[in-house]
């Protein structure tokens, strides 16, 4: 499918920054579909089936994070893209925590934007390639079903990002993994000094992996370089 027929849901409050990025995105040959309020949103998220969501954090009704909740329940694999005008990690992670896949802190460059748009629909476009379930401590891990399975038998569901980050780990075990290598083979965009995803990431994952997630066992800092996975 090309990108001139790929839909993006717009949800965004500020009309002059909503009308410059219905501009660059459909230049760029996307259909845009634009909601300025969170209920709105999870009526045309349900009703046009969009490719890719882009979602601003603060919104007149709900806020992003309950729209993307919403999302969610109905709908496990559409990219969101959270926009925040906060630069505070734990907003970016409770962002990540409610099944956003990636966010962007304004302002941002529109270029940027468009590389992280792009990312995510290639991302969508394909399954993640198969491969043989492993474990993490007491946890087990099965990349097919994108699914988390405690030591009680409880599962929960991985996001795609979860999953190849812990594949390309589990796949270097026992060897540092920058976070250079990590946002090329995982997200598919190029480093650069601001971005915290992976960081974000990791932390999501300890929450899921670690029996104590602030004295991490298994996913370790390789200070100045990336993180390891411990065998």
């Amino acid at each position: 499918m090309g990108e001139g027929s790929q839909t993006v849901l717009l949800v965004e409050d500020d009309p002059s920054l909503a009308l410059g990025l219905v501009d660059t995105l459909e230049f760029e040959g996307f259909r845009v579909l634009h909601a300025t309020k969170g209920e709105d949103a999870v009526t045309l998220a349900a009703q046009e089936s969009p490719d890719c969501i882009l979602l601003d954090v603060m919104l007149p009704d709900i806020n992003g994070y309950q729209v993307c909740e919403r999302v969610r329940r109905t709908n496990a694999h559409v990219p969101i893209l959270m926009l925040t005008a906060r630069s505070q990690e734990v907003d970016k992670i409770r962002g990540l925590d409610v099944g956003a896949d990636d966010y962007v802190t304004k302002p941002f460059g529109v270029g940027e934007l468009v590389a992280r748009i792009r990312a995510l629909l290639r991302r969508a476009s394909r399954a993640p390639a198969a491969s043989e379930p492993f474990t993490i401590g007491d946890r087990s891990i099965d990349p097919a079903r994108q699914m988390l399975t405690y030591a009680d038998g409880t599962e929960e569901q991985l996001g795609f990002y979860e999953i190849e980050l812990l594949k390309l780990l589990h796949t270097r075990r026992g060897e540092p993994v920058s976070r250079d290598e990590i946002l090329d083979k995982v997200w598919g965009v190029e480093a650069n000094p601001t971005n915290r995803t992976v960081d974000n990431f990791i932390v999501k994952l300890r929450k899921k992996l670690e029996p104590v997630p602030n004295e991490p066992k298994y996913i370790l800092t390789v200070y100045g370089v990336g993180y390891k996975l411990v065998p």
